[in-house]
């Protein structure tokens, strides 16, 4: 067995091996470049696995956030490309303040794709604004924010940690400019010497385990408290009621009170009563009386009012001249008796 584990092993090198010998003995980290098309390459190395034995060199491409729609962070982050799948907050704040250098604590966040966070984020609220056209339906409780978004009101979490999809992006935010900057300058060095970090060094016991130790969790986590669970339930329930409330009486007002051009709207729910109805229609009569004032407001308003004017002059004037032509004629008549 020792055999065909050694000999599967000096397969995988073989590859390896050849293109140094045709390279002059130059490793294929040492063929990368260190920036394309504006992004800095920063090599990893990832650590061997039971399932797979082997140290693996993986590549993180970054460059200044520039996103669509500006935020204010932006000027202070950095985009990465092709981030590990098992990446998380800790793991980016562990390779750049402990393994490039960076002093710790100037990564103030990171948010990754898929899972960015909604609180001061611009890009987050297109995206949802650009979902919620692109649908047929909106959702209950989408105008005021979900209520899953209220701290208490999710259920408990099913797994300990999340995994990304090999190849996401993620936005790293630093406290100020100058560390971003330093950050960058840092990757430049790291780049230059070939110092390859390996990731997720210094965090074991730090974070939760991947493998078997992972779905035994999970196979947990899917069977909570029943106290947490009632009081996760009580407090979705209790915001989803103060919700339908004040949803009612906006709509009870709406019912009795006219808008701007004197119209009540039509909403869901029962009839007014006739007192109702006779403040409401009091309500647009007063609006009225309000418009009578801007009837010259605007220029044309005063044109249109003089041309009106003018053309009822002309046909009272058309009209007298009638008159006057049938007394005229009726005068010089003689009728006998």
């Amino acid at each position: 067995m020792k055999i065909q584990k050694f000999y599967f092993y000096e397969v995988l090198q073989s590859p390896r091996l050849e293109l140094e010998q045709r390279t002059g003995g130059m490793t294929p980290s040492d063929l990368v470049p260190s920036e394309i098309s504006g992004y800095k390459i920063l090599p990893i190395s990832l650590p061997p696995l039971p399932s797979y034995p082997v140290t693996a060199t993986h590549y993180l491409y970054l460059r200044p956030h520039e996103p669509k729609l500006p935020t204010p962070s932006a000027a202070r982050s950095l985009f990465l490309v092709n981030v590990p799948f098992d990446s998380t907050e800790l793991h980016i704040k562990n390779l750049f303040s402990i393994q490039i250098g960076l002093p710790q604590g100037r990564v103030e966040e990171v948010q990754f794709e898929g899972s960015r966070r909604r609180s001061g984020n611009v890009e987050g609220a297109a995206a949802q604004a650009t979902k919620d056209k692109k649908g047929k339906k909106r959702k209950r409780g989408r105008e005021n924010g979900d209520i899953e978004e209220i701290e208490g009101t999710a259920l408990p979490a099913t797994w300990d940690r999340e995994l990304r999809t090999n190849g996401l992006t993620a936005v790293v935010v630093f406290v100020d400019r100058p560390s971003m900057e330093a950050a960058r300058k840092a990757v430049r060095r790291v780049s230059r010497i070939r110092e390859l970090s390996v990731w997720g060094e210094g965090l074991e016991g730090k974070i939760p385990a991947l493998g078997s130790a992972r779905y035994l969790n999970h196979h947990k986590l899917q069977y909570p408290n029943r106290n947490q669970l009632l009081e996760s339930v009580n407090t979705y329930m209790t915001e989803y009621a103060a919700r339908e409330a004040a949803q009612a009486r906006t709509q009870a007002r709406q019912r009795q009170v006219p808008d701007e051009e004197g119209f009540i709207t039509v909403t869901r729910g029962g009839r007014t009563d006739p007192a109702r109805q006779e403040a409401a229609q009091q309500l647009a009569e007063k609006q009225k009386e309000k418009k009578k004032g801007l009837e010259d407001f605007y220029r044309f308003q005063t044109r249109e009012k003089k041309k009106a004017k003018a053309a009822e002059l002309l046909k009272k004037f058309e009209e007298d001249k009638k008159k006057v032509r049938r007394m005229k004629e009726g005068r010089g008549t003689f009728r006998p008796e």
